[in-house]
Parts: structure tokens; sequence; C-alpha cells
């Protein structure tokens, strides 16, 4: 598996990871800084950015979504708590619900690309900080 972990392969599935797709980018992650500890600082860049995108293409479909109301709770989170929310859009399932949500909210595509990217900036940093200790 080794062979097969790379930057490209991180930021690709980071980015798949981030649609409503399953996957699995923190294992890739943590592979590839236990065998290369100095790529710390681009391998947390690169699956943040792939993360971040995946994440809006799920903002995109909820935004392109007819205006019909879409029953949830993401919806009600992204009422009650605006693009803030989107710092837990690294959860498993309800981080692809968020997404969905804010997009068909129309948030603010800048401050929730913020706070997407915020959030699972995070979540890898702490990842890393695993797979160097």
């Amino acid at each position: 598996m080794d062979s097969l972990v790379t930057l490209p392969s991180l930021f690709l599935s980071s980015f798949l990871a981030a649609t409503l797709l399953p996957g699995g980018s923190e294992l890739v992650l943590y592979a590839l800084l236990a065998r290369e500890p100095a790529l710390l600082w681009p391998a947390i860049g690169l699956a943040t950015l792939g993360n971040t995108l995946g994440g809006m293409s799920s903002f995109l479909l909820g935004w392109l979504m007819p205006r019909r109301p879409p029953p949830g709770r993401a919806v009600a989170r992204m009422r009650r708590f605006g693009p803030s929310a989107l710092l837990l859009s690294w959860v498993p399932v309800v981080g692809d619900a968020l997404c969905v949500a804010a997009g068909w909210l129309r948030v603010n595509p800048i401050a929730a690309a913020l706070f997407l990217a915020l959030g699972k900036g995070l979540r890898y940093w702490v990842v890393a900080q695993a797979a160097l200790a």
C-alpha cells in the first residue's frame, strides 16, 4: 500500500471522502506521514484543499436543488448556526448533509468555504499529530 500513498492520491481520496461517496482519507494521510514525515504541511494542505473542494461540490448540489423545503436536522442547524455549523462538516454522514443544506440555504460561498477548510484542516492536523507520535 505504501507505493500507492502519494500526495496526488491523498488529494484525490480527500476530495472523494468529502462527497456523498464513502472514503477514508485519514488513513491515507496517516500512511503517507508515517512513511514521509517531512511532508507534514504539504500533506495537511492538500488533504484540506481536496476535502474542502469535495465539500463545496456537495454545497453546489444543494445550491442547485429545487427551492422546495427539504426536511431534516441539517437545514435546521444551518439556519440556527449559519456557516459556522460547517466546522462540523468533517463528521461522517452529518457533514455531507450540512454542506448540502448550506448550499440549499444559499449560505455565502466564501464563508462556507472558509468554515469548511477550518474544520477539515483541524481534523487533518489531529490525524497528522497521531501519525507523527
